[in-house]
């Protein structure tokens, strides 16, 4: 079955509905710039009323790598996604495997641009550093996501899912792949038609406002999700 993510979750009503409809795992943005940026103390709360099996993953830009390790500890966060961000800039290389080593039996996902799929020069460089075989490369999951450098994420927006699709077809021989950006309950089955993605990651595509969950939207995505998988 696919692996479903509701992300931007800011508080508890929220993440036991997410749970409730079939939720594999629920993210927190610890972003400050994001609408659904939420504060430790209120995610350390909400955690901890949460089942120890729920995944829980909080969510930072490259430059707050540093302090996710921290702040997944406090939180008792069970994963760690870590946005790479500016498409023009290098990879963090020293950070992002600083943070692997340092979270030690906590997960890890890389969410990058999709776009960056589709890049020559140093971005493309980079990115085949990113996916050098384990145990050098610091994650075994892939998020894409209509990532910018304004907006890490959360974006409302898709990519061309086509047109990454071969390249994707490659990757998926090594990594788990999670597809991000822009799903509804009205195209995540298409997305998933054409990428047979390792996992789903869904946040604006299931809102009443920045935020806040709809929970109507909420469950009727991870029926489609479920449905597609039957198809």
């Amino acid at each position: 079955m696919t692996w479903i993510k509701i992300c931007g979750i800011t508080n508890l009503e929220d993440a036991l509905t997410a749970l409730e409809a079939g939720a594999n795992a629920l993210g927190f943005v610890f972003y400050e710039k994001s609408p659904r940026y939420v504060d430790r103390e209120i995610v350390r709360r909400v955690v901890s009323q949460l089942p120890r099996t729920t995944e829980k993953v909080g969510v930072f830009v490259d430059r707050d790598a540093g302090r996710a390790v921290e702040i997944a500890r406090h939180c008792g966060l069970t994963a760690l996604q870590i946005q790479l961000q500016a498409p023009s800039a290098a990879f963090p290389a020293a950070t992002i495997p600083l943070v692997a080593v340092a979270s030690g039996r906590t997960k890890m996902y890389l969410a990058l641009p999709a776009a960056w799929l589709l890049s020559e020069g140093p971005v493309r460089v980079n990115l085949a550093s990113l996916l050098a075989p384990a145990p050098q490369r610091p994650s075994d999951t892939i998020l894409l996501d209509s990532i910018t450098p304004e907006l890490a994420g959360g974006t409302g927006k898709t990519f061309d899912w086509e047109k990454v699709s071969p390249l994707v077809e490659r990757m998926k021989h090594t990594l788990k792949i999670v597809v991000a950006g822009g799903l509804t309950s009205s195209n995540v089955a298409e997305a998933i038609r054409i990428l047979k993605p390792w996992g789903v990651d869904v946040s604006s595509g299931v809102e009443a406002a920045p935020g806040r969950k709809d929970p109507a939207k909420v469950r009727a995505f991870i029926r489609a999700v479920r449905q597609a998988d039957k198809n």
